[in-house]
């Protein structure tokens, strides 16, 4: 399975994704898009991982290319291939796919719970998602569900957590890639986000307790082995 992700900004890589990638053979591919890289062939990849980042999918203006990314996007979810969008990318699939991205009544940064649907009980990328699991949050905004899709999780912070269109297509407005390092790059370069506020955790709130990146990375783990047998099955009608 061919992994090609996009990269917003330089403090966030794929975390976890990156060894259940080498421990699964799997070869993996990357554009930077605030640097300008071109992006792949679809020909060239079997899945579309996009990662979250600081900007907002109606920044066009600010950022150019995220016209480039929307169409690349699209045309992967057009062709069949499996997408896996997390925060940012979460909200990209959403954009690209008619539905409204916009700010959140309140920041989500930290470790909050988000709970399955019933949706998600009856739906085939289900059977990955814990019932109930404490997971990492960093974003501001929020998005409606794409016509036709799956909601997938929810929290009393923010009811879109989590949806699927068919059974490729994947959208997490939370992290399940997070690291400690990653986290410790997040509040390297957003510490201007930790205000006092309801759902804002403190930096040193965020990295206290080391079992939690262990727990959320076997939830990583659970959702891409979904997506390996997905790959390894022939297409049907979905």
């Amino acid at each position: 399975m061919r992994i090609h992700w996009l990269q917003h900004v330089a403090f966030e890589g794929l975390g976890s994704i990156a060894g259940w990638a080498a421990q699964n053979g799997c070869p993996v591919t990357g554009s930077r898009m605030f640097a300008g890289d071109a992006l792949p062939p679809l020909a060239n990849l079997d899945m579309l991982v996009i990662m979250g980042g600081p900007m907002s999918v109606n920044d066009e203006v600010l950022h150019p290319w995220l016209i480039g990314e929307k169409r690349l996007i699209n045309q992967v979810i057009q062709a069949g291939k499996m997408v896996l969008g997390i925060c940012l990318g979460a909200q990209l699939v959403a954009s690209v796919a008619g539905a409204r991205v916009y700010p959140a009544d309140h920041q989500e940064i930290g470790w909050f719970a988000v709970e399955k649907t019933r949706a998600a009980k009856e739906a085939a990328v289900g059977r990955a998602l814990a019932d109930k699991a404490e997971v990492f949050h960093w974003h501001g905004e929020t998005f409606d569900l794409p016509g036709g899709g799956a909601h997938l999780a929810r929290n009393r912070v923010c009811e879109n957590q989590a949806f699927a269109m068919g059974q490729r297509i994947v959208g997490l407005q939370y992290h399940l890639e997070t690291t400690p390092e990653s986290v410790s790059a997040l509040i390297q370069h957003c510490r201007h986000e930790l205000v006092k506020a309801p759902y804002v955790q403190t930096a040193t709130d965020m990295l206290s307790q080391p079992n939690r990146f262990r727990a959320l990375s076997l939830e990583m783990d659970r959702l891409l082995d979904y997506f390996f047998s997905i790959h390894r099955t022939p297409k049907m009608a979905e």
